[in-house]
């Protein structure tokens, strides 16, 4: 039996399916005809480490130095390394050194932001990822609002400069010149919108509603099949708009409710896989630390990157699904990161 690289999509929905039946992962590498290392990696949910950095020769301190810097370092969280070194009272020692020693026992990161996850959130992010274990999440169209700025996040807006060469001028406006609300989704591999919403309009229940009609009834799920309306499952975040009274009537007027609609566990965006769309598109607008000067142009440049969108990107969001339902349960409802 050779070892492969990479599973298939309907590989890791069959083990998702054949661990639900509680066969063991011998048992499940068998009927898959796969080496047992594979599905064992994929259930793990493990991930390659870099390989480790290579380094000049730098300046070298103390051993006693080094575990100060080393209980500096976990007693500083986000603290630069000068700082580090200061507080230990180690002095003249070269930036390039304090990064590269400190490189060894520590990691520049930023701080992560994250859902507040309480008792009760774990407990229905569980609840969630038992009840759709068997699910085929083909099936599911998992959509999400974004809001799009003139201006983009001001982290993004670094790059390298030549030397001689001055930094672009970069324009600074409240609330990054305004911006544009973007509605979307997949199922599958395929991208249903996006669609923008009116400007100025605020979504309450009734202008979802409306929204909806408008948008994605009229232009995409009215021109499915019969078959397709009645297997498909509508994924909505717990957005007040859309799990009112009104749009829940709503919805279920035009035939979505019950188990056509799905629960969705509360503080659980890194859940849904329409997430990483939206990283994909701003990455794409914002490259450069580009600026927009209209509204309709941000917009337009929205339409372009999902155009670039391809469907394998987003079957392979679609597929990480069942991976992302094994990792919550392991970390009992705990935050999986995106």
């Amino acid at each position: 039996m050779g070892q492969k690289k990479d599973l298939t999509g309907s590989e890791k929905s069959k083990i998702v399916r054949y661990l639900a039946e509680g066969c063991s992962s011998l048992k499940i590498a068998k009927l898959l005809k796969r080496d047992h290392r594979t599905i064992k990696r994929f259930i793990q949910n493990s991930q390659q480490g870099r390989k480790k950095r290579v380094e000049k020769p730098r300046r070298k301190i103390t051993a006693h130095e080094l575990r100060k810097v080393k209980r500096a370092a976990a007693k500083m969280p986000l603290a630069t390394s000068l700082a580090i070194f200061q507080s230990c009272n180690i002095t003249g020692v070269p930036k390039s050194t304090r990064c590269a020693i400190l490189r060894d026992m520590a990691k520049v990161r930023k701080a992560e932001r994250r859902p507040p996850l309480n008792k009760t959130h774990k407990l229905k992010r569980q609840d969630w990822a038992k009840k759709y274990l068997k699910t085929d999440f083909s099936k599911v169209l998992w959509t999400d609002e974004m809001r799009v700025s003139l201006d983009g996040p001001d982290g993004w807006a670094r790059g390298w400069i030549g030397k001689g060469q001055r930094a672009p001028v970069r324009l600074r406006r409240q609330q990054g010149g305004g911006g544009v609300l973007v509605w979307a989704g997949i199922i599958k591999d395929e991208l249903v919108g996006p669609f923008r919403v009116e400007d100025g309009v605020k979504l309450n229940s009734q202008s979802y509603c409306q929204f909806l009609e408008d948008t994605f009834f009229k232009q995409w799920y009215r021109k499915k099949s019969a078959s397709f309306k009645k297997n498909m499952i509508f994924m909505q975040d717990n957005a007040p708009s859309h799990v009112s009274k009104y749009s829940t009537a709503w919805l279920a007027r035009k035939g979505i409710k019950e188990e056509k609609l799905m629960t969705w566990p509360p503080c659980s965006p890194d859940l849904n896989p329409i997430e990483n769309l939206w990283s994909i598109i701003k990455c794409e607008i914002y490259k450069e630390g580009k600026q927009y000067t209209s509204l309709n142009s941000v917009w337009e440049a929205v339409v372009a990157a999902a155009r670039n969108v391809d469907g394998e990107q987003i079957k392979t969001l679609t597929e990480s699904v069942d991976g992302r339902l094994l990792s919550v349960l392991a970390k009992k409802g705990g935050y999986i990161g995106r």
